[in-house]
């Protein structure tokens, strides 16, 4: 089993954000893998489903992005999951627009989605894959920078990014971590 939850804001305010780059990787996924996100929980929507053959579950949070761990938290309890079970996908300023990387693990780098996830968990071993959205123009406040829409010349790109981290993630589920991060880091 693969449970992949998209780190990202609920609500239209935050819908374009850079910050919400994890939920449209997930729903880029449930399209593709025709995995509808119709069940409501308290903490999370999900989905169920396959991919190459491999239960795969779908979620994206419920709660605002700092408390995204009560949702990971809820996938490990109820789907009895381990560490590498459990991918992770969120946007990261400190990749260029257009990057991405798969990780086995690693720390939050201030990204507090990801440190809710880490306490809730607690532990850092879980799967990351993080999207590049870029750093903030100097003097912007990076908070600003990620709950604000990505600039019109940027929006090819990052449906191109978004486009590939969903293949990433059925790379994975069919081939693995090492094939994944091989191909796609």
């Amino acid at each position: 089993m693969l449970a992949v939850l998209g780190l990202g804001n609920p609500g239209r305010a935050y819908a374009r954000s850079r910050h919400n780059v994890g939920f449209w990787c997930v729903e880029q996924v449930a399209r593709e893998h025709h995995i509808p996100l119709g069940e409501r929980r308290r903490h999370a929507v999900l989905g169920q489903g396959s991919i190459a053959g491999l239960p795969v579950v779908l979620a994206k949070p419920r709660t605002f992005m700092n408390r995204s761990g009560i949702a990971a938290r809820y996938l490990a309890q109820r789907f009895a999951l381990r560490p590498e079970q459990l991918l992770v996908v969120h946007d990261d300023m400190d990749l260029p627009l257009g990057t991405l990387r798969l990780r086995p693990r690693g720390s939050s780098a201030g990204h507090h989605g990801l440190e809710s996830t880490m306490a809730e968990l607690r532990t850092q071993e879980f799967l990351r894959l993080r999207i590049g959205v870029g750093r903030p123009p100097p003097g912007q406040d990076p908070v600003g920078f990620v709950l604000a829409p990505f600039a019109p010349g940027e929006g090819q790109a990052i449906r191109e990014t978004v486009a590939r981290a969903a293949e990433a993630v059925a790379w994975l589920a069919e081939h693995g971590l090492e094939s994944a991060m091989n191909r796609y880091n």
